[in-house]
C-alpha cells in the first residue's frame, strides 16, 4: 500500500524524538512533520493533510481531546491515534467520543507500537472491552427494531457485528468464524458502506446502539 503521512503532535521533545525513532523502522510511516501545541497541530493538519496524526493527550494550553475534537469536525477523514502515558479509561473514552480511532500506551515497547498503528491504518484494531463497555452505557440499545437498515443485515454480518464490537481484531474474527481474513475484511468492507460509517470504532458504537453487539459487554 501508499506510504501513510504522519504527524505526530507532542509538547515533549523527548517525547517527538522517541515516536519519530519509533516509526521511521518501518517504511508503512512517512513523518510529514511534528507539532508542539494543539494550535500548532490545527495549522500544520490544514497545511500538509496528514493521514494519520499521533496526538498527546496531554499538553498545555489546548489539550489533545480539545485539538482532537477541532480536526475531526474539519478534517473527519483523517485518523488520531492518542498517545498517552496512562490507560485512564475515562479520558481514552472521551478521546474516543471526540473522533479518535484509538489510542496507544507510551510505555509499549515499538514492535507493539508498529503493529497496532499498521492494524489501525488497515482498519484492522479492535476496542477495548473497557471502552466498549462505556460507550454501551451512554447509548443504550434501543433502536434496534426501529432501524430499516439494521433490520436488512444478513446473518454473517451481525456475527462480524457482534466480534467486532467485542474488541477482536480480523484475525480473530477469522479464527472464530473459520474463515479467511480476506472474506472478514470484506464483510467489514460491506458493513462500513451500508451502515456509511467510516471505521471500527463508529461500527462498535452502532452494534451496541443497535442491540447488535456482543454479549461479552454485558458480563460483570
Amino acid at each position: 500500500m501508499n506510504s501513510v503521512r504522519v504527524l505526530i503532535v507532542d509538547d515533549h521533545a523527548h517525547a517527538r524524538e522517541a515516536t519519530r525513532v519509533i516509526l521511521s523502522e518501518d517504511p508503512m510511516f512517512n513523518i510529514v512533520g511534528t507539532a508542539t501545541s494543539g494550535q500548532e497541530a490545527l495549522e500544520f493538519t490544514e497545511q500538509w493533510m496528514p493521514d494519520l496524526i499521533l496526538m498527546d493527550i496531554s499538553m498545555k494550553g489546548m489539550d489533545g481531546l480539545e485539538t482532537t475534537r477541532l480536526i475531526k469536525l474539519r478534517f473527519p477523514y483523517i485518523k488520531i491515534i492518542m498517545m498517552t502515558v496512562s490507560d485512564d479509561a475515562a479520558h481514552l473514552f472521551e478521546a474516543i467520543k471526540q473522533g479518535a480511532q484509538g489510542y496507544i500506551l507510551k510505555s509499549l515497547p515499538p514492535s507493539m507500537w508498529l503493529e497496532y498503528l499498521r492494524s489501525v491504518v488497515l482498519d484492522e484494531a479492535g476496542l477495548s472491552q473497557e471502552i466498549a463497555l462505556r460507550i454501551l452505557q451512554q447509548f443504550p440499545s434501543t433502536k434496534a427494531q426501529n432501524d430499516p437498515v439494521a433490520n436488512t443485515l444478513t446473518p454473517r454480518e451481525r456475527e462480524i457485528l457482534h466480534w467486532v464490537s467485542s474488541g477482536l481484531t480480523n484475525r480473530d474474527i477469522a479464527a472464530e468464524l473459520s474463515i479467511s481474513e480476506q472474506t472478514v475484511k470484506n464483510h467489514l468492507k460491506n458493513l462500513l458502506h451500508k451502515l456509511q460509517l467510516e471505521n471500527r470504532v463508529q461500527l462498535t458504537r452502532y452494534a451496541i446502539e443497535h442491540g447488535l453487539a456482543s454479549d461479552q459487554l454485558y458480563r460483570p
